[in-house]
Formats: C-alpha cells, structure tokens, sequence
C-alpha cells in the first residue's frame, strides 16, 4: 500500500501528543535516575523534576494557537486543552518547588517526583480527550497516581488510612462514571464526543440517558468533591502529606472540571440545558456545606478541605448556564485558584515540617516566628473568601455574572457564603497575629518555599489588581471550544 494511502486511512499525527511524550520521558527519566543516582544525590531530582517540568510548560505556551486533531477527533489539541495543561504544569511545578524539602525528610524522591509527574499527565491526557475511552484512561492515570502520593508516607496510619479510602471512594466513583459513560455509547453507539453530540440532538431524551447523565455528574461529582460526593475529601486531605493534598485539590479538581465542560456542554448540549437547575441546586448545597462545616474544624487542613468543597460550589456556578462567558468563569477562576492554594498548602506543609502540627492553636503568633508564611497565609485565604482587590474576586464576578439574569438567588447565597467564609479565614489570622506563640523559635523559610510563596503570592495580587491579560487569554480559549 503506498504510504499516502496510508496517511488517509489511518489518520495519526503525533505532533498533538507532543506534550505528553515529553511529560512521560520525564516521568520515566526522573524515575531511572532514582535507581542509577547514588543514594546520597538524590536530592537534586526535584530540580532535574522543576526544570523538566518547566521546559513542557515553555513548550505548551508555544504551541497556543495550534489547533490539532488525532484519530478523527479522539485527541484534541487546541486553545482550550492547552490553557488546561498549563494551569496542571504551573500548579506541578509549583508543588514541586514548594516541597522539596518535605519530600527530602520523607525519603524516595525519585518515586514521589515521577508519580507527581504521572499525575500530570493523566490530567493532560484527560484535557485533550475527545472520546470516552481516551478520558477515562487519563482519569485512571491521575487517580492511580493520587492512591499512591496520598499513601506514600508507609509507616504513617493516616497517611495508610487515607490511601484506603481514596482507593475504595475512588475506585467506586470509577465504576458508577463508566457505567453511565457506557450507556451513552450503548444508545448512541459512538465513544467520540462530538458525534454523541450530533447523534443525541437527533433523538428524544430517554429515562435511560437521563440515568446515564445521573452516573456521569456522580462520577464526577466525586472527583470536584461536590456535595453529596464529598464525603472522602476531609479525611484524605488529612492524612495525605500535605504537598499531595494541595496538588490533590487543585489538580484532580481542574482536571474534571475541563473533562466536564467538555462531555457536557461540547457532547449533550441539549441535554445540558434540562439540567441547568440540578446544577444550581447542587453549587447552592455545595457552597452552603463546604463553608459551614469548615467553621468548626480546629485542623487546618481539614478547614482548607471544607474550603475546597465550597471553592468546587463556586466553580459549578459557571456550569449553570453552559454558554461561552460561563465557560470562561470555570477556567479564570480554576486558574487563580491554584496559586491561593498552593500558597496556603505550602505554608501548612512547611510549617508541619518544622513543627509536625497541623492544628490551629499551634499557628500562634506565626507572624513573630515567620511574617512571610503568615502574611502569605493571610493573602490567600483573603483571596479564597473574595476580598478584593485580590484574584479571588475577579474570579466569582466573573462566575456569577453569568448568572445574574437568571439565578440571582444563587448569587445571593454565594454572596452570603462568602462573608461566611470570611468568619473562619480571619480565624486563622487573629490566631497567627493576635496570640501568643507558644514556641517563639523563629521558622527559617528555605529558599525554594520563599519562592514559591512569593511566586503565588504575587500571582494573587497581580490578577486581582489586573485581570485583562489573563481574562484575554481564557476568553480566547474559552472561543475555541466552540469550533469543533
């Protein structure tokens, strides 16, 4: 067969799968220099780990503007999965950079970086997914990955404990997405989502899709941690160490909210519309829980993972109205998000380090042992609550400006949950400036954390004071979408 004839049947142009080669060369090369390096220059992984990670990134910026397709649609590469990619590098790049030294007292560096990496690309994968299979693979790949980073300390119980029980919530998350994934093919019978999309207009809707739009939105429901399917997230943030947890909120979260706007608003935009206020009433039940649960946690991490229920509230509002401006809502805020999280993960996973608690009462008088970690601290779950002229705020204007017209009671409930929010984030702070440490030894902030927490924190502030360029580069992502 001549090779031009070859090229027609057999459409593959692996160029779209440029950035996921590099990534999993890196993972594996990070993984065989483990093995090769002798045990006592292990710790220079995480930098062969933060260049790479940062050389893909460079990469991916390049490539914006490209528009690629593999298998007749069954990858995607556009402005929409690149922007993804770059919030999964950035917030990787930044986890690795913040823990270095967490990672170089828990020990297997080359392990920890080369599944970080993995996860990556699993949520990489997921981005540019335009079929089920191809989705649920990189879902597969990013969840794995999370199993063994949340259970990665062995001889921690509830870093054991914790590991369980993603596992198991996970695994059956799994199981309920792909029973309705595989009813939609089986009333379809397509895997791409672009063609279920065309085949499901032509047809009624059917108590069978509607069971099968159900098992999707729990699936995913899980991996965003909205209510009621956020039962495991409290505990898991917990026990895992904590530069896992703060990949595990923002990562994991971004990663389903692309492959949700994707499966729904591109593969069942009919259907999506009947839908609307299911979605409404679960962002309202969501908002409400996250921030009034999170009042009475007296453990920090577990006050963040009840934050994190109520910022994955706020994110589903963009979901509501499934338009153009809803879509750019989800990824503004999805962006700014992993800074204001990476700060505060960052800070509690130093400070645990140091003094290996993760309780509010030993935050005391973090501002006299260490005004950068408290400042930082302060700025980003100021951010996380919507004061402005923090990134925080732009982002729910942008969210729930598109949904004024139509749901304005849940702009009024996101509004009242976020002076609430208000109530247990200031908590943190009159602790760390107010009280008394109870060890006035001075925290000595490593070189690589200072940056990190400069970094995010002057991300924060940049965004918020000046949205335009980043909103210029979500609205043009946000277009692309639509051209499929």
């Amino acid at each position: 067969m001549p090779a031009d004839m070859f090229a027609l049947t057999l459409p593959f142009n692996p160029s779209a799968l440029t950035l996921e080669m590099l990534t999993a060369v890196l993972a594996l090369g990070v993984l065989i220099l483990g093995i090769v390096v002798p045990k006592g220059s292990k710790h220079g992984l995480g930098w062969v780990s933060l260049l790479g990670i940062l050389g893909i990134l460079a990469v991916a910026v390049s490539l914006w503007g490209e528009k690629r397709e593999l298998l007749n649609g069954m990858y995607l590469l556009d402005n929409y999965a690149l922007f993804w990619k770059i919030t999964f590098l950035t917030a990787a790049a930044l986890v690795i950079l913040g823990c270095m030294r967490f990672v170089d007292k828990m020990g297997n560096q080359s392990e920890y970086y080369s599944i970080t990496i993995f996860a990556t690309l699993g949520m990489m994968v997921m981005a540019s997914a335009g079929d089920f299979i191809t989705f649920y693979l990189g879902l597969e790949l990013m969840t794995l990955s999370f199993v063994i980073l949340v259970c990665f300390r062995k001889t921690d119980a509830k870093s054991v404990e914790a590991g369980i029980k993603y596992l198991l919530l996970a695994g059956m998350s799994s199981a309920v997405l792909l029973y309705g994934l595989s009813l939609i093919y089986g009333l379809t019978g397509s895997i791409t989502i672009l063609e279920v999309s065309r085949i499901i207009a032509m047809q009624p809707l059917s108590p069978a899709l509607m069971l099968a739009v159900v098992m999707v939105i729990a699936g995913l429901g899980f991996k965003i941690s909205a209510v009621p399917f956020h039962m495991w997230s409290p505990d898991v943030y917990e026990g895992a160490p904590t530069p896992v947890t703060a990949y595990l909120a923002v990562g994991s979260k971004a990663a389903s909210l692309a492959i949700i706007l994707r499966i729904f608003i591109a593969g069942l935009p009919g259907i999506w519309e009947s839908w609307a206020m299911v979605i409404a009433i679960l962002a309202a039940v969501t908002i409400i829980v996250g921030n009034l649960v999170a009042i009475p946690q007296t453990n920090i991490k577990r006050m963040l993972a009840y934050s994190s229920i109520a910022q994955a509230g706020y994110i589903m509002v963009g979901l509501v109205t499934a338009t153009e401006a809803g879509i750019k809502g989800v990824m503004f805020y999805a962006f700014l998000y992993v800074f204001a999280t990476m700060a505060a993960f960052t800070v509690v996973a130093y400070f645990y380090n140091n003094t290996g608690s993760d309780e509010l009462k030993d935050y005391a008088g973090l501002a006299q042992r260490s005004p950068l970690m408290a400042a930082v601290m302060l700025v980003a779950l100021l951010s996380m609550a919507g004061i402005p002229p923090l990134a925080g705020f732009a982002g729910k204007f942008y969210l729930f400006k598109t949904i004024v017209d139509g749901y304005l009671w849940l702009v009024f409930i996101g509004l009242i949950m976020s002076m609430v929010s208000v109530y247990y984030y200031l908590r943190v702070a009159l602790v760390m400036y107010r009280d008394d440490p109870i060890d006035a030894t001075p925290i000595k902030v490593s070189s690589p954390v200072a940056v990190t927490l400069i970094v995010a924190t002057i991300a924060t502030l940049v965004i918020g004071v000046y949205p335009g360029p980043l909103s210029e580069v979500v609205n043009n992502a946000a277009h692309t979408f639509f051209l499929h």
